[in-house]
């Protein structure tokens, strides 16, 4: 598989490395997670180099490399260090369902930090449906390891949940409802923008109004729209003083339109591009995958 049609480079060359995550057996609305890893990577090729928001075309900047996909839970986590390189790179994993995200992250994050966590729910059970790593679990995972949460997009919960989300100390809520008021809001960007340190971005595809990306598996309604989710990235990428140590995008279903895929895409570029441009890769000699490919 690549990447906007750009050949892989070797992983030691790569500044970005995308992880195909197919696993989806732990999903409990619509089937077809596992295929979406494969399904953005196909529809990327229609989307432009260019990116109109910061100005350049990223890839002509970088290298990138696709990595064989993965697709059994207990190998995600020494698939996901066999990716690790001393270099600068970013790894974004492709799922999947979010039960991935504590597995990634045990194999990226070696001491706790911040995860800034995108989704319409909290994902808090300690189990659910007698399965401990189910994919409505991945955040009480993630505390229980020490890690600091922003929750931002939520707007389903289970009771207990509710009660979580308010008293635990290690957790920043933002519910869907509640970022319509523009106090709200701006106190998330606020708090995103006070990031210094470690930071791990995980972005469940159903934080998005259904109504924009149909293709998630569990629905609601309600949801972010594209521009609120790149002026977050705005503020992460350049903004703060963040050390992405790494992303995932997960709970994507591909559909027939491809609207949802689509719309991952361009998601997938824009964290590339606000990354690249943190990191100064602007500045570099344009040597990057898209010098590579012939086109007009």
């Amino acid at each position: 598989m690549e990447y906007q049609e750009l050949a892989n480079v070797p992983l030691e060359e790569a500044d970005v490395v995308i992880q195909r995550v197919a696993f989806g057996e732990s999903v409990s609305g619509g089937e077809g997670t596992e295929l979406a890893p494969d399904a953005i990577l196909e529809i990327s090729e229609q989307i432009e180099y260019y990116d109109e928001d910061m100005e350049w075309s990223p890839m002509k900047y970088m290298s990138v490399c696709v990595s064989d996909s993965v697709s059994e839970y207990d190998k995600i986590k020494s698939h996901t260090e066999s990716l690790v390189r001393p270099k600068n790179q970013l790894l974004i994993s492709l799922g999947g369902d979010h039960s991935i995200t504590p597995k990634i992250t045990e194999a990226l994050l070696k001491r706790p930090t911040t995860i800034l966590f995108l989704d319409a729910h909290a994902d808090l059970r300690e189990s659910y449906m007698g399965n401990e790593f189910s994919h409505a679990t991945p955040s009480h995972h993630l505390l229980k390891a020490g890690h600091k949460m922003i929750m931002v997009g939520i707007r389903s919960l289970f009771e207990t949940e509710a009660v979580r989300v308010k008293t635990d100390a290690n957790i920043d809520y933002f519910s869907d409802r509640a970022l319509r008021k523009e106090s709200v809001k701006e106190k998330l960007f606020e708090t995103i923008r006070a990031l210094d340190g470690d930071v791990y971005l995980s972005i469940d595809m159903d934080v998005f109004n259904p109504a924009i990306v149909p293709g998630v598996g569990t629905p609601q309604p309600g949801g972010i729209d594209y521009y609120f989710a790149t002026d977050i990235l705005e503020a992460l990428f350049l903004d703060s003083k963040a050390k992405i140590k790494g992303v995932d995008m997960v709970e994507l279903v591909p559909e027939a339109s491809t609207v949802s895929q689509t719309f991952a895409a361009n998601l997938l570029q824009k964290i590339i591009s606000y990354w690249g441009k943190s990191q100064g890769f602007d500045k570099r000699k344009a040597t990057g995958s898209q010098t590579k490919v012939a086109y007009e």
